[in-house]
């Protein structure tokens, strides 16, 4: 137990300025290096050579990181002091209470339930950066009742992960990428690729079931089982473990907040969806008066400020005074400020891959290293590419952009299906992106749950190589099969 207790863990923000650093130091030993011209697609520039990163460029990088992420980076600020709120307003701990206690020896339901529909979110919208705040939510959740901060983590980024590795019609996935394949004039054949994630969705939901309420189960019934460092345990009860207050009453107040609260979520994922993409208009007439954009062109602006205001109105119900709304917004936007600041070291690693070009030199020699290959092992050896390329690049629409052009063209000129290469893009990136450092989601939502990289990372790792196995049989049938 005491080997337990002394094992240290590099913070999240040191692993991720590790990672810039060494990224700097391979392309001044790369400066130089010539590969296949291609055209950035920001600014037409072709490029053919990777620049030597300079020590400003390092410096500098985090800075340019939190331009790119500024979006996303105001609506986890205004979400903080969202959820503040609703916090003090006493709801979501009586809720929560009102749950579990009407869950008594059945919460283990709640699990497969939530990663269902997490799962279809990322399937259809690429839910990613919107399940920040469902970390903090569901690890009270889950410590009421009676099970660890894993868990809860599981459930979201697993949930979600799962839905981004079977995406059907993800739009910063399949769509980005079919879009792509379109730019070089190859038509992506939509019904196969559609059908391929289907396929991957179901089975790997189905496990990502499993494997969570597994281990849910054991620890539950053996409270000495977790995997949590004794120091992340006690992160857990200070944070999470509230605890039972038989004086806490669920009132009609608490009621109402909770009502408001969850049309707040479900705007925000109806808001979210590409209608526009499946012919739906009717969005469009009666949505645009809050932020000038209809349902379905939301993002993370126009989300930001939605919170804000029914933040707002949530404090109105619970008759706070204007100080107190004021006090508590600013408190819980500092409360999530760590969140904030990793996605920002997070996004520059990104950023300085793509302004010394190495993501393109990568590219360029991994893909010639597939030509003359069978169509199993050029479909392993691709799927090897995307999970090297998707720990460099997380942004799976800017991946998508910056690839498919290239191995899609590369698989139809060796008489492959470029459409199971656009799901072997997907299904690399989605398991990535369940435990890559360079992803502000991975690092977000471990910051929230107070649970360590590394010990995510023990936790996933034979789950890892079982998601990567079922989903390459998946794709290597499918590449087969449309040869």
């Amino acid at each position: 137990m005491e080997e337990k207790k002394q094992r240290k863990s590099l913070s999240s923000f040191s692993i991720l300025f590790i990672i810039i650093i060494v990224l700097g130091i391979i392309t001044k030993f790369l400066d130089g290096a010539k590969f296949t011209p291609m055209e950035l697609r920001d600014t037409g520039e072709t490029v053919s050579q990777v620049i030597g990163a300079n020590v400003f460029d390092v410096v500098m990088s985090p800075f340019y990181g939190f331009k790119d992420a500024i979006d996303i980076c105001i609506f986890i600020l205004v979400l903080g002091g969202f959820l503040n709120i609703v916090t003090k307003t006493g709801a979501l701990e009586a809720g929560i209470q009102n749950v579990v206690k009407k869950l008594k020896g059945n919460e283990l339901v709640i699990i497969p339930i939530l990663m269902f529909l997490f799962s279809v979110g990322g399937s259809t919208y690429g839910m990613a950066e919107e399940t920040i705040p469902f970390y903090g939510l569901l690890g009270l959740t889950m410590v009421a009742a009676g099970f660890d901060t894993i868990v809860s983590v599981g459930t979201v980024m697993l949930g979600a992960g799962a839905g981004v590795i079977g995406s059907t019609v993800n739009p910063f996935a399949t769509g980005v990428a079919m879009d792509a394949l379109k730019g070089i004039n190859i038509q992506p054949k939509t019904g196969l690729i559609m059908l391929i994630g289907l396929v991957l969705w179901a089975l790997t939901t189905a496990y990502a079931i499993f494997v969570v309420m597994s281990y849910a189960k054991k620890v539950k019934n053996e409270k000495g089982s977790t995997i949590l460092s004794l120091q992340e345990q006690d992160d857990m009860q200070e944070h999470f473990a509230k605890g039972f207050d038989d004086k806490v009453v669920f009132t009609s107040k608490h009621k109402m907040i909770l009502s408001v609260f969850a049309i707040t979520f479900l705007v925000m994922i109806v808001s979210l969806i590409p209608w526009g993409d499946f012919g739906i208009t009717i969005f469009d007439k009666w949505t645009t008066f809050l932020t000038g954009e209809p349902f379905g062109a939301w993002y993370f602006g126009d989300l930001a400020m939605w919170f804000f205001i029914m933040g707002i109105v949530i404090a109105l119900i619970s008759r706070m005074s204007e100080g107190d709304i004021i006090e508590t917004f600013i408190d819980g936007s500092k409360d999530i400020l760590s969140v904030v600041l990793i996605i920002v070291v997070a996004r520059g690693a990104s950023v300085l891959m793509s302004t010394t070009h190495l993501d393109l030199y990568i590219l360029d020699k991994s893909a010639n290293l597939l030509q003359g290959l069978s169509p199993i092992l050029f479909v392993i050896g691709a799927y090897i590419i995307y999970v090297l390329l998707s720990f460099l690049i997380p942004s799976t629409s800017g991946l998508a952009y910056v690839s498919i052009p290239v191995m899609g063209a590369l698989a139809n000129k060796v008489g492959l299906s470029a459409d199971v290469m656009i799901m072997i893009f997907v299904s690399a990136c989605g398991v990535v992106n369940l435990i890559t450092p360079t992803s502000g989601v991975v690092m977000g939502g471990l910051e929230v749950s107070k649970v360590n990289y590394t010990t995510w990372t023990k936790f996933m790792f034979k789950h890892i190589v079982v998601i990567t196995a079922m989903n390459l049989i998946v794709l290597i049938i499918a590449m087969l099969m449309a040869k």
